[in-house]
């Protein structure tokens, strides 16, 4: 006799096999509330990571209180600044509307990580309608010297955005792949809590 498969076999979530399974899928995984919500964990998590590796490398505590930018841009031990990261999920979520309004030639083609990218560096780094620092209007409209505005803070923006738009472009074409679920889902607690703590242990001090 041939014996049943044992059910604890049979847990496992069934993978679509028939067109109409897949379509219904494909669109659970680019709905608004996914894709939004996926944007806020990749960019607080990127963001956070990102901007300790440049705060190390670059040496903006250095730079940050001494010539024209001790003048513009606050103290890396400002309070504020402690809080950065917790304000980043309301950016990600910006970041999410716009790739849900984004998401056909975003998430439906293998270059769709690109495309991404490219329209992050073209209307958020370079050509912001505000004179921002190392963007077209910054260079040509601010008098911070170029070689400031073209230093360790663009490679900054330029890796943040770039591992935004690859790791989230991989994340919503692969919804099945649990480890990430959880590797994205601590690291974006620790992006949150870490800062919470910085801050709290400044106040008892």
């Amino acid at each position: 006799m041939v014996s049943e498969p044992s059910s604890e076999h049979n847990d496992q979530p069934r993978k679509p096999t028939t067109l109409k399974e897949m379509t219904t899928m494909k669109r659970e995984t680019n709905s608004l509330g996914d894709i939004t919500l996926k944007a806020v964990v990749v960019h607080t998590v990127t963001y956070f990571l990102v901007g300790l590796l440049a705060m190390t490398l670059f040496h903006y505590e250095d730079q940050f209180n001494e010539g024209i930018l001790g003048e513009l841009m606050r103290s890396i031990d400002d309070p504020v600044v402690a809080a950065g990261p917790l304000v980043q999920p309301l950016r990600g979520a910006l970041f999410g509307l716009v790739f849900y309004l984004l998401r056909e030639p975003v998430f439906n083609r293998r270059d769709g990580w690109l495309r991404a990218w490219a329209t992050l560096v073209i209307v958020g780094i370079i050509a912001p309608f505000g004179p921002a620092p190392g963007s077209i209007e910054g260079l040509i409209y601010t008098t911070l010297p170029i070689s400031t505005q073209l230093s360790g803070g663009m490679l900054e923006v330029l890796l943040q955005s770039l591992l935004l738009s690859t790791l989230l472009f991989y994340w919503v074409k692969h919804p099945q792949k649990t480890w990430l679920n959880w590797t994205l889902g601590i690291a974006f607690t620790l992006s949150l809590l870490l800062p919470i703590l910085g801050l709290l242990a400044a106040g008892l001090t």
